[in-house]
C-alpha cells in the first residue's frame, strides 16, 4: 500500500494526544500500615490522588523529604505543549510523506523520551537526597530516591515505579513512525 507511511502517521499523531487520557506513570509505596499502598499517578499534565499525595507528604516530612506540589513542578505546565507539538509535528510529517521525515519523528521521538527520563530521574534524585536537616526521623547515610523504574526497600515503605496506560499513547507513535519509515520507498 502506497499510502501506509502516511496512514501509520496519521494515527501516530492522533494516538500521541492519548497521553492526556491516562497517567503516563505511577509510583506507589506499601508498608504495614499501608497494606493497600499509596499511590500517585503522574500525568502529562498533573499528578493525581491527591489524598495518597497528602499522605506521602506527610511522611515524608518525617524523614525530610521536601513536600510535592504538583503547581511547583514546571514540566506538568511545559509537557502539554510538548505533546501538542509532536502531535501536530507528526501531522504535518504524514502530510509530506518523505522517508526522511518519518525517520526525523522516531529520532525526535527517542530524545525527547530519553530526556524526559533523564528529568524526571533528577527530579527523584533531588527529592530523595535533598533532605531537610531538621528532620524529626534521621537515619546517618540514608536517602529515599524513589526507583526511576522498578521497585526498592525504602526504609520499612516497598516502593514501586512503573509506567502507566498513557506511557502506551507515546511508545506506540514512535514505532509507528519506525514502521513508516521502514515501509516507505525512497
Amino acid at each position: 500500500m502506497k499510502n501506509l507511511p502516511r496512514i501509520l502517521m496519521f494515527i501516530g499523531a492522533a494516538l500521541l494526544l492519548g497521553v492526556f487520557l491516562f497517567p503516563i506513570w505511577r509510583i506507589s509505596l506499601y508498608a504495614p500500615q499501608y497494606p493497600n499502598g499509596l499511590s500517585m499517578y503522574i500525568w502529562v499534565d498533573q499528578i493525581t490522588d491527591l489524598n495518597s499525595l497528602k499522605n506521602i507528604n506527610i511522611l515524608n516530612h518525617y524523614v525530610g523529604m521536601k513536600m510535592i506540589e504538583p503547581d511547583s513542578i514546571p514540566e506538568l505546565k511545559i509537557f502539554p505543549y510538548v505533546i501538542y507539538a509532536l502531535s501536530g509535528f507528526a501531522f504535518v510529517i504524514a502530510l509530506i510523506d518523505k522517508k526522511k521525515m518519518y525517520l526525523l519523528f522516531v529520532v525526535v521521538m527517542v530524545l525527547l523520551g530519553t530526556a524526559g527520563m533523564y528529568d524526571f530521574y533528577t527530579w527523584l534524585y533531588d527529592y530523595g537526597h535533598t533532605l531537610s536537616p531538621d528532620a524529626p526521623i534521621k537515619v546517618a547515610g540514608q536517602s529515599y530516591q524513589p526507583p526511576l523504574l522498578g521497585s526498592k526497600w525504602l526504609l520499612n515503605f516497598f516502593a514501586e515505579s512503573y509506567p502507566h496506560y498513557g506511557s502506551i499513547f507515546f511508545g506506540v507513535p514512535m514505532l509507528l513512525g519506525a514502521l513508516a519509515f521502514w515501509k516507505k520507498k525512497a
